[in-house]
């Protein structure tokens, strides 16, 4: 059995030593020369040999070498067989492998003989054509020396040429030069001169629109100054004929309906009704602890009355009515208006007092009957009237138009009830508090009693003490949670 038991690295390695033993003596033996050119052939027979040996062998894989008959031959015979089908499938790439081998030296036979006769054609050929290359041998020698001699002529020409040219394109470059030098001289000037020209020009037109915008930013500053001289006099003008006609018609009416109650009482109409009689108004508490606790420090109070003394801004007699700790008259002081002041209490009058303040201890209602009419410029009355017995506030608002010159200011501040927050946290705090006073009703005394010009300002915004109203939309916020206070100025007619 070849191969059949031995080791298959063992039978590439012989193989291969066949094949490089086959190229060796291909390349050793040199075949007869062609008789027509004497181009050496190569001799294949030895190469088709190996190769017919070689495929000998790759035939003798897998076949059991013959024995002599005989029982133990036999049973030999038939252990090698078995042992070659079994091992078949592990010889089968290597008998691939061989045969392609086998095909590849075939391959190299076919091109090898291809090789040999295209070597005997170009033999054949060579013959022919040696005369014809003789020929062009001796040609190429007369080329070459005829073309020695026209390529020394056509130097001696093109340098001759060249001299010629660098002799012309220096003379034509000094031209140029002289030409261009005269010429960046002259456009140099006319540059400078385009320069200075235009320098000049700015200059002038620099000078044209400084003096034009100065003419017309001081036309416009005249222009806009006298338009707002006319509109500020028109408008001062203006409002002076509108309050003197405002307070004209509200004296008109006052007039007529006093004339209008008086005829009627002439012609046996009910009587006015009366006010019952003054009561002293006494707190049955430490009012001092109070305010300081809930109405706030003296200097707070102070800030906020500071609000109304630009109102009697002017005035010669103001009078602070229930005065208290005197911070109005404070105010009033330190603005240079001068200011008067009556309380109830013998406790916070002194307190005035002892501040330098012109206060007097006593009732207002009596205070005031005994002043000659037209004798005050002002009246100021902070948180007061809400202490009023409701019957008591018209009689002291008649007191107070009785006593203000024509012209004079009446102001008043009290809780807001417009405000629904002072009746949770603020109004029913003070047990002296009666009832409060809408605006509306205010306003209504004011008119009654003579008063125009009558104005409601709300004061001390709700949100800022109690930031949850924050959470309530705007507008129902302005109008149930507006100003925890008001204040209302009028002016005598």
């Amino acid at each position: 059995m070849a191969g059949a038991n031995g080791n298959p690295d063992l039978e590439k390695e012989e193989l291969t030593e066949m094949i490089r033993q086959i190229r060796e003596r291909v390349r050793a033996r040199h075949p007869a020369v062609a008789a027509s050119g004497g181009v050496i052939l190569p001799d294949l027979l030895p190469l088709l040999h190996a190769r017919d040996s070689a495929e000998g062998k790759v035939a003798a894989i897998g076949t059991v070498n013959p024995r002599a008959p005989g029982l133990v031959n036999n049973v030999i015979q038939a252990v090698k067989r078995l042992a070659a089908r079994a091992l078949d499938w592990h010889v089968r790439e290597q008998v691939e492998f061989n045969r392609a081998v086998v095909n590849a030296v075939n391959a190299t036979l076919d091109a090898l003989n291809e090789a040999n006769r295209a070597l005997a054609k170009l033999s054949s050929l060579q013959g022919g054509t040696r005369n014809e290359y003789e020929q062009l041998a001796d040609l190429r020698t007369h080329w070459e020396q005829w073309r020695a001699a026209w390529e020394g002529k056509l130097a001696a020409t093109e340098v001759q040429l060249l001299r010629s040219v660098a002799e012309l394109q220096g003379a034509y470059q000094h031209r140029v030069t002289d030409v261009e030098r005269g010429f960046q001289g002259r456009a140099a000037a006319v540059e400078q001169g385009l320069r200075d020209a235009e320098r000049a020009f700015r200059n002038r037109a620099s000078d044209l629109e400084r003096s034009f915008r100065d003419l017309t930013r001081s036309q416009h500053a005249e222009f806009t100054a006298a338009l707002d001289r006319s509109l500020l006099e028109a408008r001062e003008e203006r409002l002076r004929n509108l309050e003197s006609i405002r307070a004209e018609y509200e004296r008109v009416i006052h007039t007529e309906l006093r004339v209008a109650r008086q005829r009627a009482q002439a012609l046996g109409g009910p009587p006015a009704t009366t006010a019952p009689a003054a009561s002293d108004f006494t707190p049955q508490l430490d009012y001092l602890r109070f305010a300081e606790r809930f109405r706030g420090s003296e200097e707070y109070v102070r800030r906020n009355q500071e609000f109304y003394v630009e109102r009697f801004r002017g005035s010669a007699d103001v009078l602070d009515l229930g005065c208290g700790r005197g911070e109005f008259l404070e105010a009033a002081k330190a603005a240079g208006i001068p200011a008067r002041g009556v309380e109830i209490s013998a406790e916070l009058a002194a307190i005035g007092r002892a501040k330098g303040l012109d206060v007097t201890e006593a009732d207002m209602f009596s205070y005031l009957e005994d002043l000659l009419p037209g004798a005050l410029d002002g009246i100021f009355c902070a948180q007061v009237i809400e202490h009023l017995p409701p019957a008591r506030l018209p009689q002291l608002i008649e007191l107070a138009a009785g006593r203000l010159r024509r012209d004079g200011v009446v102001a008043f501040e009290t809780p807001n009830p417009e405000c629904l927050a002072i009746f949770a946290s603020h109004f029913y705090i003070d047990p002296t508090h009666t009832r409060p006073v809408p605006a509306s009703l205010l306003a209504f005394y004011l008119e009654e009693a003579g008063f125009g010009r009558i104005e409601v300002h709300p004061r001390a915004p709700a949100i800022e003490s109690m930031p949850s109203l924050g959470e309530l939309p705007e507008g129902f916020r302005k109008t149930f949670f507006g100003g925890l206070d008001y204040a209302v100025f009028a002016r005598r007619l």
